[in-house]
C-alpha cells in the first residue's frame, strides 16, 4: 500500500508540476518579449500574448502535407513537448527534492534536451518540405556541435563532486542543490568553474536556437524552417516546447551554479520556509533566463551554421577543456 501511495503521489506531483511549468514558461516568454522590445525601443506585445497565441492555435485545424510521413509528422510535436516537460521532474526546486530524482539526473537531462531537439528535427524531415529539411539539418548540426562542451561541463562537475566528497551521487542535481560547489574548490578551481559556467552560458543559445544561434527556424532565410508546415494544435505544441526549453535550461543552470536557498541563508526549516524557498528558486531561474537568454538573443545577430558549429567545436569546447584542466589541477593539488 505504501509503494502504491508513493507512486500515486509522484504521479500527482509530476502532473501538477508540469501544469505549473507550462503556465510559468508562457508568462516568462511574455516577459521575455516585453524586455526584448524595450531593449529595442519598441512597445512590444502584451504580457499574455503567448497564451493568446496558444489558445488561438488550439482552435485551428491540423493540416498534414501531402508528402509528409503522417505518423512522424503528427507524433513529433507531442513527443518533443513531453520530453521537455520530463526535464523538470529531475530538477530539485529549492527545499523540495526532484519528483523523479535518481543518481544520474544530469546525464538524463542532457539526453532529454538532445532528444527534444532531435524530435523537432524529425518533425521537420517528416514534413516533406525542402525548407523544413534545411532547418532540421541545421538543428542536427547545431546539436552535434554543442553536445561536446556540454558533456565536458557535466562530467567535470560530477568528477569534482566525487573527488571532493560532496554528499550525494556525483551525477545527481540534488548533490549540487544541497551544497554549493563553489565552496569546495580553491582559487584555481573558482577560475575553472567560471570557465565551465561561461561555457554553459554560451551553450544556451545553441541549445535553444535563440539569438546568434537562431538558425534552424530562421524566418528571413528559410521561412520558419523545420516548423514551416505545422499548424493548429501541432504548431501550438511546438510553441509550448520553444517556451519550455529556455525555462528548463535556466532551471538546470540555476541548480548547478546558483544553489543558494532561503533555508540555508536563514538557517531555519519548516514547510512555510520551503514554500518561500520554492518561489525563490523560480525567481533565480527568471533572472538567469533574462540575463542569458533574453539579453543575448536581443544583443547579438544571427550566425551562419558553419560559424555556429565552428564556434562550439573550437572555442566553447576549448573553454570547457580549460575549465576541466584548471579544476583538475586544483582538486589534485589540495
Amino acid at each position: 500500500m505504501t509503494s502504491v501511495f508513493i507512486l500515486f503521489l509522484k504521479i500527482f506531483a509530476g502532473a501538477a508540476l508540469s501544469a505549473l511549468m507550462v503556465v510559468l514558461a508562457l508568462l516568462f516568454d511574455g516577459i521575455d518579449r516585453i524586455v526584448s522590445a524595450k531593449m529595442q525601443r519598441r512597445y512590444g506585445p502584451p504580457l499574455l500574448q503567448p497564451v493568446y497565441d496558444i489558445l488561438k492555435l488550439m482552435g485551428k485545424e491540423n493540416i498534414v502535407p501531402r508528402r509528409a510521413s503522417r505518423i512522424f509528422f503528427m507524433t513529433a510535436p507531442w513527443m518533443a513537448l513531453v520530453t521537455t516537460l520530463m526535464i523538470f521532474l529531475y530538477i530539485p526546486t529549492g527545499s523540495f527534492p526532484a519528483v523523479l530524482g535518481t543518481e544520474g539526473d544530469m546525464v538524463l537531462i542532457v539526453y532529454l534536451l538532445a532528444m527534444s531537439a532531435l524530435l523537432m528535427a524529425i518533425g521537420g524531415f517528416a514534413s516533406g518540405n525542402p525548407l523544413a529539411s534545411i532547418g532540421a539539418g541545421r538543428e542536427i548540426t547545431l546539436m552535434m556541435s554543442y553536445e561536446f562542451p556540454l558533456s565536458i561541463v557535466v562530467c567535470t562537475m560530477a568528477w569534482v563532486a566525487w573527488r571532493q566528497g560532496m554528499p550525494g551521487a556525483p551525477f545527481s542535481l540534488e548533490t549540487f542543490a544541497s551544497m554549493s560547489i563553489w565552496k569546495v574548490v580553491g582559487k584555481t578551481g573558482v577560475i575553472g568553474l567560471s570557465c565551465l559556467f561561461l561555457s554553459l552560458v554560451l551553450v544556451v543559445p545553441g541549445e535553444l536556437g535563440k539569438g546568434p544561434m537562431d538558425i534552424p527556424e530562421a524566418k528571413t532565410e528559410i521561412l520558419d524552417g523545420l516548423i514551416i508546415e505545422y499548424s493548429g494544435v501541432n504548431l501550438a505544441l511546438f510553441k509550448l516546447t520553444f517556451a519550455l526549453r529556455p525555462f528548463a535550461m535556466a532551471a538546470f543552470m540555476t541548480s548547478l551554479f546558483v544553489p543558494v536557498s532561503l533555508a540555508s541563508l536563514l538557517g531555519v526549516g519548516g514547510f512555510i520556509v520551503a514554500i518561500f524557498d520554492f518561489l525563490f528558486f523560480w525567481v533565480k531561474v527568471f533572472v538567469v533566463q533574462m540575463l542569458f537568454v533574453t539579453v543575448m538573443r536581443t544583443t547579438f545577430g544571427r550566425l551562419k551554421i558553419w560559424q555556429a558549429s565552428q564556434f562550439y567545436i573550437m572555442k566553447v569546447a576549448g573553454l570547457s577543456i580549460a575549465g576541466m584542466i584548471l579544476l583538475s589541477i586544483d582538486v589534485i593539488a589540495r
